[in-house]
């Protein structure tokens, strides 16, 4: 490379020579020419070699590459003027020839590395064809599929490159569609941007197309569904790119592309975080998560490692989802220093032993028990878990004098009609009991997450590959969903906002009803709802209400900085009362008395209507 290089370098200055001489070198200029070559060569290429031009391969070469050149190539080219101005005063030195050897020496070496690569592209390109042509081995190959891209910006751009330069990818890129009226007729590398995304059906039949790329990574809900429901019209199978939450360094490739999810269609806006304000409070602090192996605790610990934790403490229970944790950080995030610790909130000595060792910071709460229909047949294991278990870490995190402390709660602990609800309120409740303290203790309340294990998404995607039937309990019943990096985002961020004694709210959106995201599964997995695949209706599982709510009326929601993240405070409590009916709770919880434990919560929580086992509807409700 140098010495191909070198020899460039050494026909650009002579050439500058013949052009500014009209081919005529004179004998005086021969004898400059020879002279000085000898020292601009070696300058040269040594100022080449220090901008890197040698670094990368030329096989690859980029607009970064050219750029280098360039520099390179003024840089020396200035140094060379400067030096014979300053020493010679350009006598005997023909002035244009250094100019124009410096634009041919950017010619030629950047034009060089421009060739090979293209040289190389068309030979990997010839030989790919060679060994996979239709007449290799006796085998015919499958012939190009023909792929409409819907968005001609950067990440179109990306994934039309990586097509072309992966002679591999079995994909013919026909055109581009966007909806922005100055890019129509406009071509990227050779491909026409046909039109608007109307135009689909269109396009799709005269160019008889394959399948579709949805290349709209920032597309906000509404235009999703809109270009979801044009690609669901023609019946092409389509593909998206990864959203802004899931690239990282924005670099997208083709590998990332995967099946249009439900996650698409929730649509939300890039959440902005505040990283000082997490930071301050979790940069080099010893950070512990309960329930670290779960959903949202395992989510959370991914994004804590960001703000480079001095020890993350991985607290779960259960022996497997410690051990996938643990994999996953020691792969992953080989730089972090964590802890993992197999334990149960339940047992107050190992929870203290362990809060004496470690001394942790920062307590994020996330173990509990969260399945409704299991919490209610099994109400004396909720006492246990999610109230006792509650209790127990909060009290260790007063005891050692922990920062913060964040629990995680559930939007069905407002005005609960289930166990679990009703227990997670109580947790709350704990939570803000401790608020007078120095540890600033908050709760954070939201509603469901895609892509949890108990999210009904699995459910229905499980009996869509059976062929259904798909099962919702009933024809109105609506919840709130979130993402569970979006909802863990927000919990860092309420985390560093409270003061002591709040629950923060996170905004929702709007709620989706059940059998509509039904409808919307069954549709993109190829399928007509209620002809290919059965919605069957089953009632209400014990516990479930219709709609969930987020705040209880009357309770005073206040907007906080952020657009998200609402706040309320939390009522004044009694912790001494509080104690007194825990304790009467674990009484009839060890005595497995279910009918006593609802009671008795009804008695903690006066708006909580306890569900009718026999007649499947809250007691409340029975008139």
């Amino acid at each position: 490379m140098i010495s191909i290089d070198g020899c460039l370098v050494v026909a650009a200055y002579l050439l500058a020579f013949l052009l500014r001489f009209e081919g005529q070198i004179p004998q005086q200029e021969w004898k400059s020419f020879s002279t000085t070559i000898l020292y601009i060569l070696p300058f040269k290429m040594f100022v080449f070699i220090y901008f890197g031009l040698y670094r990368g391969m030329w096989r690859y070469t980029s607009l970064v590459d050219l750029l280098n050149v360039l520099k390179g190539t003024l840089t020396s080219s200035a140094v060379i003027i400067l030096t014979i101005l300053f020493i010679y005063r350009f006598q005997g030195f023909p002035r244009s020839v250094f100019i124009i050897d410096g634009f041919l020496t950017f010619i030629f070496i950047g034009g060089i590395r421009i060739v090979i690569r293209l040289l190389l592209s068309e030979k990997e390109s010839g030989l790919y064809f060679l060994f996979h042509s239709p007449f290799s081995k006796g085998k015919i190959t499958k012939p190009k599929k023909r792929l409409l891209i819907i968005g001609a910006g950067d990440a179109g751009e990306k994934m039309l490159r990586e097509i072309h330069d992966n002679p591999r990818l079995n994909y013919e890129v026909v055109g581009f569609l966007d909806d922005d009226s100055n890019k129509k007729g406009m071509r990227i590398h050779g491909v026409p941007v046909l039109g608007p995304i109307p135009r689909i059906h269109d396009m799709a039949y005269r160019d008889e197309m394959d399948e579709i790329l949805i290349a709209t990574p920032s597309a906000s809900a509404k235009q999703m569904r809109r270009i979801i429901e044009a690609c669901e019209g023609i019946g092409l199978k389509s593909h998206t790119t990864p959203g802004i939450g899931e690239l990282i360094d924005g670099k997208v490739s083709f590998k990332t592309i995967r099946e249009v999810s439900f996650e698409d269609l929730l649509g939300r806006d890039p959440i902005d975080l505040d990283m000082k304000s997490i930071g301050d409070y979790l940069t080099d602090k010893v950070v512990l998560v309960s329930g670290a192996g779960g959903s949202i605790g395992s989510e959370l610990c991914r994004q804590i490692t960001q703000f480079q934790p001095k020890n993350l403490i991985l607290f779960d229970k259960t022996e497997n989802s410690l051990f996938h944790i643990e994999m996953e950080f020691r792969h992953h995030f080989p730089k972090t220093f964590i802890t993992p610790v197999l334990g149960d909130v339940k047992f107050t000595s190992y929870l203290t032993k362990h809060f004496a060792h470690y001394r942790p910071q920062v307590v994020f709460h996330a173990a509990a028990y969260k399945h409704v229909p299991v919490v209610e047949l099994n109400p004396s294991e909720a006492i246990y878990n999610n109230i006792i278990g509650t209790r127990n870490i909060v009290e260790a995190s007063h005891q050692f004098g922990v920062e913060r402390f964040i629990m995680i709660s559930t939007d069905k602990a407002v005005r609960p009609a289930n166990v679990m609800g009703a227990t997670k309120r109580v947790s709350e409740m704990i939570t803000s009991c401790y608020a007078s303290n120095p540890t600033h203790f908050v709760s954070v309340r939201f509603g469901n997450v895609l892509g949890s294990e108990g999210s009904v998404v699995h459910l229905f995607k499980k009996q869509i590959e059976r062929f259904g039937p798909v099962t919702v309990t009933d024809p109105e019943i609506t919840r709130y969903f979130m993402t569970i990096p979006e909802s863990c985002k927000l919990i860092l961020q309420a985390g560093a906002l409270g003061e002591g004694g709040e629950i923060f709210i996170l905004d929702m959106g709007t709620p989706i009803k059940i059998v509509d995201m039904a409808r919307d599964l069954i549709r993109r997995s190829g399928f007509k709802p209620d002809v290919d695949i059965e919605i069957k209706f089953i009632g209400l599982r014990p516990g479930e209400k219709l709609h969930e709510e987020l705040i209880t009326e009357g309770e005073g929601i206040v907007r906080t900085p952020y657009e998200k993240i609402f706040v309320l405070k939390g009522d004044t409590c009694d912790l001494n009362w509080l104690n007194g009916k825990i304790e009467e709770l674990v009484k009839l919880a060890y005595d497995q008395n279910a009918p006593g434990i609802k009671s008795k919560l009804e008695e903690i929580i006066p708006e909580y209507q306890p569900f009718d086992m026999d007649h499947s509807i809250p007691a409340g409700d029975k008139k």
